[in-house]
Order: C-alpha cells, then sequence, then structure tokens
C-alpha cells in the first residue's frame, strides 16, 4: 500500500504516500522544476519554502543528456522524492514528440524517477468529441501497454485519466485505468479549463473521475497551482497537485495571492508577511531590476502557495474545510460558479465527509449556496428515513426555531411545555432553516445546536417538513405561526397533509 489516509473532510484527504525516496504528507503541491535551468534552485524548494517533493520532466532531460542522463536527484540537486512527467504536455502543446510509450518508461526507471508518468495522448480543453474519444482509447491502449515496460517493483507509477469535459468519458477512462496496475491517477487536460476560470466543468470532471476510480489511489490534478483553487479541489477528492505558475506568473509580473492575482505595477502595498514580503515595500520590488524582481517575484509566490496548503491540511484536520472553501470561493464569480456546482455533486460529497471521529465544530452557515453541506443535507435526510418519533406523543406541536440554541431550553420551548394540557402526548419540534425540522429532543447533538446563519427562510426545507409529518403519522399536528410571538394561542391545528400542501409554514406564515 503506497498510499494511507489519516484524516478527513468533505472528500478531502489528509493522507501520507510512501514513496522509496521518504515519505510525502498529502495533500501535497509539487513546484515545476526545469530540469536544466532554475532562478531558485530546487535544494531550497525543500529547504526554505517546505516543499516535499518536486516534478521535473523526463523528455526535457533526455533530450538535453541523452539515454546516458544521470540520476534526476543529481540533476536538480534535490534530495527527497521527485515524480517525472514523460512529455505529454509537450505533445499537447506542440502536436508531437520524439519518444515513445516504451523508451520513456524505461528512461525514467533509469534516471531513478520516485514517481513515474506514462507517455499518455492528453485531451486538452477544446478537443471535438471524436478527438477526445481517440485520446482517451490511446492512453488506455498505451497505459496498458506500458506495465510491460517496467522492471523496477519499487517505482511508483501514475496512470493518467483523460477526456476532458465530456464527463462520460472522463469516467470510462477513470474506470479502465483504476483496472491497471498504477499507484497514482492524474486527471489530465485541465490546464487549458483552469487557464479560462472555467471551474465548474472542472469540479464536475474531478468527481468523475473520483467516483471510478480505486479509493485508495490518490488523485493529482495536473497544472494547478494557483493557491485560489486549491481548497476547493482537496475538498472534491484531489490529493496531488503541481505547477509551474509560481516561475510564469513571476515572469509576468503577477502577484499571488490565496484568492487573486495582481499585477506588480498595481502594487501600493504588499499584502503579505513572506520573508520577500518583510524585506520589501512596494515600490522597491517594482524598481528592481527584472531578472532580480521575477526572482523575488517566484519566491513570494511560493510561500504564498505553501501557506494556504498549510491552511487547507489545518481545516482538514480541525473539520471546517467547507467554511475555507466557501470563503475561497467567493473570492471570484468563476469559483463561486464552481461552488454552486457542489449541489450536483452533494451525495457524493456526503457520502465522503465523515461523521464518526471527525472533530465536532460549529459550522457557519452564509445563504442558500451553504445548504448544501453535509452537515445540512445529511439530516434533512436522515430525520425523515430515520427518525421515529416517541410512542406515546402523537400531538405533534411545531415551533418555529427561537434564537436561543440548544432549542430545548429556549423559553419558547419552556413556555409550551407549560401551556399544554395534553403535555404527556405532545412532541415538541422545531422547524426553520437551516434544518428544516429539529425534534427537541435532538436539538442539542451535534450540530443543531453549534451553528451560526444567516441563510433567509425559503421554501426549500419544507419538503423536509412534509416528509417527515407524514412519515410519523401523528394523529393531530400543532404549528405556531412563525410570524407571531411564540405563543401557543398563535397556533393552528393542521388535520391533514393537504393542508400543509396549501400554505402552512411557508414564508408567508400561517393562513
Amino acid at each position: 500500500m503506497s498510499f494511507e489516509v489519516r484524516g478527513r473532510d468533505l472528500a478531502g484527504r489528509v493522507g501520507v504516500l510512501h514513496t522509496r525516496k521518504g515519505d510525502v504528507e498529502t495533500p501535497c503541491l509539487m513546484p515545476v522544476v526545469n530540469p536544466v535551468k532554475n532562478s531558485i534552485p530546487p535544494a531550497e524548494l525543500k529547504e526554505k519554502f517546505g516543499y516535499k517533493m518536486i516534478i521535473t520532466n523526463s523528455y526535457l532531460i533526455l533530450k538535453h543528456f541523452g539515454k546516458n542522463a544521470p540520476d534526476v536527484h543529481q540533476i536538480t540537486g534535490f534530495n527527497g522524492p521527485i515524480m517525472t512527467d514523460s512529455g505529454a504536455y509537450q505533445l499537447l502543446i506542440y502536436g508531437g514528440v520524439d519518444t515513445n510509450p516504451e523508451e520513456i518508461v524505461k528512461f525514467q526507471e533509469r534516471i531513478n524517477s520516485d514517481i513515474g508518468v506514462i507517455l499518455d495522448t492528453p485531451t486538452g480543453g477544446y478537443a471535438t468529441r471524436e478527438e477526445a474519444e481517440r485520446t482517451v482509447e490511446e492512453t488506455l491502449k498505451r497505459a496498458d501497454m506500458s506495465t510491460g515496460f517496467r522492471t523496477n517493483k519499487t517505482m511508483l507509477w501514475a496512470g493518467p485519466v483523460q477526456g476532458g469535459r465530456y464527463i462520460d468519458l472522463v469516467e470510462r477512462s477513470a474506470k479502465k485505468m483504476g483496472e491497471l496496475d498504477y499507484q497514482i491517477h492524474p486527471l489530465g487536460s485541465p490546464v487549458q479549463i483552469m487557464e479560462e476560470y472555467d471551474y465548474a466543468p472542472l469540479v464536475d470532471m474531478v468527481v468523475a473521475a473520483k467516483m471510478n476510480l480505486p479509493p485508495e489511489r490518490p488523485l493529482h490534478l495536473f497544472g494547478a497551482g494557483h493557491p485560489m483553487i486549491l481548497a476547493l479541489a482537496v475538498a472534491l477528492g484531489c490529493d496531488l497537485f503541481d505547477s509551474a505558475a509560481y516561475a510564469l506568473f513571476a515572469k509576468d509580473g503577477r502577484y499571488m495571492t490565496q484568492t487573486r492575482t495582481l499585477r506588480v505595477e498595481d502594487l501600493v502595498e504588499l499584502p503579505c508577511s513572506c520573508p520577500i514580503c518583510s524585506s520589501h515595500d512596494a515600490e522597491e520590488l517594482i524598481e528592481m531590476p527584472k531578472p532580480e524582481m521575477e526572482n523575488d517575484l517566484a519566491r513570494h509566490n511560493l510561500y504564498v502557495t505553501m501557506e494556504e496548503i498549510r491552511t487547507i491540511k489545518q481545516s482538514l484536520i480541525e473539520g471546517s474545510l467547507w467554511e475555507l472553501v466557501e470563503t475561497r470561493c467567493r473570492g471570484h464569480p468563476k469559483l463561486f460558479e464552481a461552488f454552486k456546482r457542489l449541489s450536483s455533486h452533494s451525495k457524493y460529497i456526503e457520502a465522503n465527509d465523515p461523521f464518526i471521529g471527525k472533530r465536532l465544530k460549529g459550522i457557519f452557515l452564509y445563504d442558500g449556496a451553504s445548504l448544501v453541506r453535509p452537515e445540512v443535507l445529511r439530516h434533512r435526510e436522515r430525520v425523515v428515513e430515520r427518525y421515529k418519533r416517541p410512542k406515546n406523543q402523537d400531538v405533534a406541536l411545531l415551533l418555529p426555531n427561537p434564537t436561543e440554541k440548544p432549542f430545548n431550553k429556549s423559553k419558547a420551548f419552556e413556555e409550551a411545555r407549560c401551556h399544554l394540557p395534553v403535555e404527556n402526548r405532545v412532541h415538541i419540534c422545531f422547524y426553520g432553516e437551516p434544518f428544516g425540522l429539529v425534534p427537541s429532543e435532538l436539538a442539542e447533538t451535534f450540530p443543531l445546536s453549534q451553528y451560526e446563519s444567516s441563510v433567509e427562510e425559503s421554501e426549500e426545507y419544507y419538503e423536509c417538513i412534509r416528509k417527515f409529518i407524514a412519515g410519523q403519522k401523528y394523529a393531530k399536528v400543532i404549528a405556531v405561526d412563525p410570524n407571531k410571538s411564540l405563543n401557543i394561542n398563535n397556533a393552528i391545528i393542521i388535520s391533514s397533509i393537504e393542508e400543509l400542501s396549501n400554505g402552512v409554514l411557508m414564508n408567508e406564515g400561517i393562513p
């Protein structure tokens, strides 16, 4: 077993990838290193910035050093696990490479790569359906064939999943690739999609891949390196990332933050406390000679990216990844579109989100987009499907959610209990956003009292209430008007489920 999961939140995982050069904790971002020339020595990536693994290009090593190239660790000067790409990206950009699947597999073994990637055929972000089908079939063919070229059993291998925007092809690629002998699966072809900030389809692609791959294998999102996308990608189940964005952005005079990118010439302040930003002001950075500015910008970008990785890990461990994702995704409209796309995959997120062994912390709910988080959906579903009312309590009293928490310690609850002549038959429940319906005896369980919400009243929770009442088979239902004071005299007796369908408990209140 090369991958060990040690913590989970949403579909995200804190894990350990075991390589022959040492263990690497995930989520992990690998800076892309040019095997020939780097302004930042790769050794510093580990020693100064904290990156435990890097990725470089075996095809470029082959072209520059020839078939007798030395050890990749010697070439880069990096003392740690190294992943090598195969040249498939050059194939996508330039249309061809001067190598073949067998040669590049054997070459990666010869230079002692710790993780190798087969020479797949990338789909890209703009492929037609016919082109995408061809890339999927060719990649699967090469992946199957490449397993026979290996001789070193201590090396890990990555089998890319292709299909691009065609989700059914991603599903097929992932399912077939998962049947082959690979330890890691990169999701291919997202770079062009991410360059267009088209993040919503990326959500669909990641989920499609994850749902069809073996869960014990880490998913690698090729080319994802901007801090703003990382939290969402981790929440969806991505474990590994690689990117040259830190250097490419610096070359173009772009300064990364966790939520956006700034042009250097627009900087008045440096909104960061990394060593670079702590030793310069904005004016000094702008006036530097271009090579020196690029070098400092690249270093800043590395620092801010590592800060985000550590922030994500902390959120994962403490169970607050949703809050981080929602905060990050509200930093850009395209990211918020991707966040809203999570509603299409709520069952996938809920199924992977642990509810045992997770740290119990209060949750924040901002608006309707927050209501697809697992804790809310899980309660609404299970209170209908699994809950059974006390046998002797066949009269339901529905109180609007009080402002005090827990609800069963509120003034409204105590007043209701005092004024009910048939208390021994009355089952008190609370209704309203965000959880729909909360039986009073469950009011103190997590997260029914451990939340803060600014969600406005809507009709979305109504179906949960209707199903709950129908399933419990009460003899009588009494509902208190949410638009009046919390007094039992403002209640209405509901004699049938049809009365609920005519407007009871809706925004406009009880008729």
